[in-house]
């Protein structure tokens, strides 16, 4: 594993640095620098951000545990299923379910992070409790989605990952889900 992770992230580099070298001799047939991040690195970073817990108004909490990403490209965003568990007062015992969301991303400079944003809660599913504690999970799961996603940073630009754009004069731009991974656009700084 470590070895494939250099191998990587030399490629990564060297993708870049040949990017960077062929915009600066002005080649017209590259349209857009990028840089793409794959599904199992961003995989890899956000297992690190879960398992999480979701307080429910002190009726009880759930325990999100880590996501399984998938890409989107159709539709811009990504898709995450977790495995959930919901335990409290309320319920008199631990009940386990799937819980399903669809989110963008956007680029946060101040801290060079992708980050998931405009999340959409799927389905909250828990076949041991009776359909009416679920749908009341279920009303209450846009905020629960929020809360429980807001912000979770999925990957993280670092200084070398775009030394080349920078002395360009480039930043990064509009993240854009392919069936490669996410792909951060370079553009010109204001």
């Amino acid at each position: 594993m470590p070895h494939r992770r250099q191998f990587l992230t030399a490629a990564v580099h060297r993708s870049i640095a040949l990017a960077g070298i062929a915009l600066f001799m002005g080649c017209g047939a590259l349209a857009q620098p990028s840089y793409t991040v794959p599904l199992a690195q961003l995989q890899e970073m956000v297992a690190a951000r879960f398992p999480r817990n979701v307080p429910v108004q002190g009726l009880f909490d759930l325990t999100l545990q880590a996501p399984q990403l998938r890409l989107l490209p159709e539709v811009n965003r990504l898709g995450a299923t977790m495995a959930v568990d919901a335990a409290g007062v309320a319920l008199r015992r631990s009940h386990s379910g799937t819980f399903d969301v669809e989110f963008a991303l956007r680029y946060e400079a101040s801290d060079r992070t992708l980050r998931a944003h405009q999340i959409r809660l799927g389905r909250l599913d828990f076949p041991t409790l009776k359909p009416a504690v679920t749908e009341l999970l279920n009303a209450y799961g846009p905020v629960l989605a929020e809360q429980a996603l807001r912000e979770v940073t999925l990957h993280q630009l670092r200084p070398q990952d775009t030394a080349v754009f920078d002395g360009l004069g480039l930043q990064p731009g509009p993240v854009t889900v392919t069936a490669r991974g996410l792909e951060v656009a370079f553009v010109r700084k204001p």
